[in-house]
């Protein structure tokens, strides 16, 4: 079996920005090589050989890497950059063309010679817009969502326990991302500094309804390690984890408090309380 040619400096270096923005983003944003794969829906083999500078980079690759990273392309490949914003220019040209050819079968053309790299999604995407006269093509693949636009939350698998308290993994795995508006968190009056410290998490139980209810989704601060006031916060404690009010109750106590009234409340020592986040939102839009 021949060797596999290696890739040119030029193609190498992109690799290499590429994986450098990504160790340098992938803690902050809960990112993994598996979490890219998935989005990417390619195999986490596939990933690291273009992280590691085996293949080359290709449209499809960078646009869900600036998207998850939140960088332009042009970050880690302008010649990606300009392919794809070549590709797009000439598809908003091709729709408002007025030759005897029709935009849609101009834009098949360019998709056969220059497309090949996109997702079925975004092919779509352009032969839908050509084909509807009204329509104009003003997408541009080169760029993820901005801040106060779109941005991904990484959703993490714990039972944060809104009653007895379970028992979590040492390291809670990332199962699935959720996308939301940053600027929307904050019309409803949700305070963070930056949108990568928001996580999710599940709460399971009934102690806090009707705040909370069983499995509803909440969007948690993790960059809040330590109390902040009075709230509710996703902290372990006797080796558990709970989602519960925290108030202080004397210079070495906290009040552990359940918001339904079936389920006492308690004292527990500060000391031996280990706060992991703050709960900012449930997921029903209940502000808390």
């Amino acid at each position: 079996m021949s060797k596999k040619k290696e890739l040119s400096p030029e193609l190498k270096a992109e690799c290499d920005a590429a994986k450098a923005l990504f160790v340098s983003k992938k803690n902050a944003l809960g990112l993994t090589q598996a979490s890219l794969a998935e989005a990417a829906d390619i195999s986490t083999a596939a990933v690291a050989m273009y992280l590691n500078g085996t293949n080359p980079l290709n449209v499809k690759f960078a646009a869900v890497l600036s998207r998850l990273l939140d960088v332009p392309i042009e970050r880690f490949s302008k010649r990606l950059a300009t392919e794809i914003s070549g590709l797009t220019s000439a598809a908003e040209q091709m729709s408002a063309s007025s030759e005897s050819a029709s935009a849609a079968d101009m834009v098949r053309q360019m998709l056969a010679r220059q497309g090949k790299g996109l997702s079925a999604e975004a092919r779509s995407r352009l032969l839908a817009a050509a084909e509807e006269p009204s329509n104009v093509i003003t997408a541009d693949f080169s760029r993820p969502g901005q801040v106060g636009d779109e941005v991904w939350i990484a959703h993490y698998d714990i039972r944060a326990a809104m009653g007895g308290g379970q028992i979590a993994a040492d390291y809670p795995e990332m199962f699935q991302d959720v996308r939301v508006s940053p600027k929307h968190l904050r019309e409803l009056g949700v305070d963070f500094e930056e949108h990568f410290h928001l996580k999710m998490v599940t709460g399971w139980g009934q102690s806090m309804e009707p705040t909370i209810k069983h499995r509803d989704p909440l969007i948690v601060d993790v960059h809040i390690r330590e109390f902040v006031g009075d709230g509710i916060y996703l902290f372990s404690w006797d080796d558990h984890i709970y989602i519960k009010r925290l108030q202080v109750a004397d210079e070495d106590h906290f009040e552990m408090i359940s918001d339904n009234t079936r389920h006492k409340d308690r004292m527990i020592r500060r000391d031996m309380t280990f706060i992991q986040a703050r709960v900012l939102l449930v997921w029903n839009a209940h502000l808390v």
